[in-house]
């Protein structure tokens, strides 16, 4: 855990916890979007002046970058994990089963931060749109490989379209996320998926 020291207008400087700052940024950047958040949003939920923002995490930009690398590391894990499941069935349902449990947790918000920030960027906010776009754009090459080897395997039809499958799958992760957003319960998010997975093709 890193503390930095924040200076203070009066009294003695006083110590935060940047881990604990960052994980508040993330859920002000999370609910409200990157131009949604202001400063004085992020701050208050930090729980530091801007000086300390500036010092400990450079401008809202890079604060943005750290909040979506731990958004990866944290809420996203289960992605990575998914690709190394035996089967291409069984990289769609982890993944879907994954998205699942994060749109119904009781801890965080609703919603994808990727898809909520990328869709309510505005042309100021550009670079932060091509950094979303770029990273989901990578993780979406690496799905595509995992079906292309389960081509080769024979765990899915030759002539199905690896591209194809990794957009079915990221457009039902996003359907969820947004049916999330929308007030759908557990009960029809999970229908959502069983839906899904019954369509997956198989040999």
């Amino acid at each position: 855990m890193d503390l930095v020291v924040s200076a203070s207008h009066r009294g003695r400087p006083r110590e935060f916890c940047t881990e604990n700052a960052l994980a508040a940024a993330l859920a002000v950047f999370w609910r409200k979007g990157y131009e949604g958040a202001s400063l004085s949003d992020l701050t208050d939920a930090m729980g530091i002046s801007r000086p300390s923002l500036y010092a400990a995490f450079g401008n809202k930009e890079a604060l943005f970058r750290q909040a979506l690398d731990l958004y990866e590391r944290e809420k996203m894990a289960y992605v990575g994990e998914a690709l190394a499941q035996p089967t291409a069935r069984g990289v769609a349902e982890y993944m879907l089963m994954g998205a699942l449990e994060r749109q119904t947790s009781v801890c965080d918000p609703r919603g994808c931060l990727g898809v909520v920030s990328a869709m309510q960027c505005g042309d100021e906010a550009q670079a932060i749109r091509s950094e979303v776009q770029a990273r989901g754009a990578a993780a979406n090459e690496a799905l595509i490989a995992r079906f292309e080897r389960a081509k080769i395997d024979g765990d899915v039809p030759p002539t199905a379209d690896a591209g194809g499958l990794a957009r079915l799958l990221y457009a039902v992760m996003q359907g969820l996320a947004m049916q999330a957003s929308a007030g759908a319960t557990a009960a029809e998010l999970r229908s959502l998926v069983d839906t899904a997975l019954q369509c997956w093709p198989t040999r």
